[in-house]
């Protein structure tokens, strides 16, 4: 069974994103260990928190998270963990993981935020990941913060609230969502087995 690595560094969450991850039919292994990641066929970075103690409490796995997605291991993040793929967040000081160039930004003043609650994406390129989820198809989201990748060839997805901001990125190997999958009902578990398949190959 495709083995799924979810990467603890203190984030909330770990629970539901675990057991979305099992009925996508991985066996999934919460952890802190390099030599499991390294063995895992997929790393999951689930995302709760804030970005620069999120930064802190991952640098002993910096590395290792690095060296396995350059090696051409797919990775997930999902929320704060798609934030932590760029290196430098508007929330607070710290170094992510700089896999994506880019910066996370928070939204306008005059928003409310967290934006929390259903909304919809808009496909800007056909993926696996999207296969079978058209257009307009909601996903649960609850943030204050967003990513804006440098090169738009990275984003897959788009969401509007009160702007257009990226709410997925796909580059080679690597894989974000703005939104929580593992709260997003059918959607979200599709979204799950198809990155699934994508490990699988």
């Amino acid at each position: 069974m495709t083995l799924a690595a979810i990467i603890d560094y203190g984030a909330g969450n770990l629970f539901s994103i675990s057991k979305a991850l099992e009925e996508a039919g991985f066996k999934v292994k919460i952890t802190v260990e390099p030599d499991l990641l390294m063995e895992s066929d997929t790393l999951i970075l689930p995302g709760v928190g804030n970005f620069g103690p999120a930064t802190q409490r991952l640098r002993p796995l910096k590395d290792t998270i690095i060296d396995e997605v350059k090696s051409g291991k797919l990775f997930l993040g999902s929320c704060l963990g798609m934030q932590l793929l760029f290196k430098t967040s508007e929330e607070s000081p710290g170094e992510g993981l700089g896999l994506i160039n880019g910066k996370v930004k928070r939204f306008k003043e005059n928003v409310k935020v967290p934006h929390m609650g259903w909304n919809t994406i808009k496909r800007l390129r056909d993926s696996t990941l999207l296969d079978g989820i058209p257009d307009d198809s909601y996903f649960y989201f609850v943030h204050s913060y967003y990513p804006k990748p440098e090169n738009l060839k990275d984003v897959l997805a788009v969401t509007e609230y009160s702007q257009e901001f990226t709410s997925i990125v796909e580059r080679t190997s690597i894989y974000g969502t703005q939104f929580h999958p593992e709260k997003s009902g059918d959607m979200g578990a599709r979204l799950l087995e198809n990155f699934a398949s994508l490990v699988r190959k």
